[in-house]
């Protein structure tokens, strides 16, 4: 009987592991800097959607001037190739915000296999990490929420509220190519543009000097 049950867990036991392994993955690369030609390794989940390479280039173009020694913030991080690619762009911290713990593993997973020690990953909701003040302000923010939910103007408004933004500080946003969100009145359209269905834009905090 003993040998019976130890038979059936040794059946048992592969078709339990399963689930990890059997789920899909892709790669995507990053374009520039350091790191250009590394593979980031990333699951294949509903609602998943990385930046194109060609809008990740153009948006490194953009922000060319200010990257080097910048400190990031990659707010729903997703597969983390946002932050990743200003890492390998010169940037000197990224702070990255994912919900999803599967996506979070991942990337910690991607950044030690690039020996990329300059950042630190955060389980959690983003609008929630964003009510209370950072331990440093940023230099750039990413913000590409899920499209559906619609975040834009409440992440913006949290953003320049709770002091995570430095006074001249680049903010990027993606977004559907019909969305206009109501964003801080500080924040100037720097640059923008379209691919497919996606608008993509980044804006420039322009922060009053205090009158003498």
């Amino acid at each position: 009987m003993a040998r019976f049950r130890q038979k059936v867990l040794l059946l048992l036991r592969p078709s339990a592991m399963k689930q990890r392994s059997n789920q899909s993955f892709s790669k995507l690369r990053i374009i520039g800097g350091s790191l250009r030609g590394s593979k980031l390794v990333v699951p294949d989940l509903p609602g998943l959607r990385p930046t194109p390479d060609r809008v990740r280039e153009t948006l490194f173009n953009w922000l060319m001037p200010v990257i080097d020694g910048a400190r990031c913030l990659d707010l729903f991080a997703g597969t983390g190739a946002l932050g990743i690619e200003a890492l390998s762009r010169g940037a000197a911290w990224v702070d990255f915000i994912e919900q999803d713990s599967r996506l979070a593993q991942d990337l910690r997973q991607n950044l030690a296999r690039l020996k990329q020690s300059q950042a630190a990953v955060r389980v959690g909701d983003a609008l929630t990490a964003l009510l209370q003040p950072p331990a440093q302000a940023h230099d750039i923010v990413f913000v590409d929420p899920p499209f559906p939910a619609n975040l834009w103007e409440e992440a913006g408004q949290s953003l320049e509220l709770n002091g995570w933004l430095r006074p001249s500080a680049f903010v990027y946003l993606e977004m559907p190519a019909d969305a206009r969100p109501q964003l801080p009145a500080c924040w100037d359209l720097h640059r923008e543009s379209t691919a497919g269905a996606v608008r993509y834009a980044l804006y420039r905090r322009q922060v009053a000097s205090a009158k003498l």
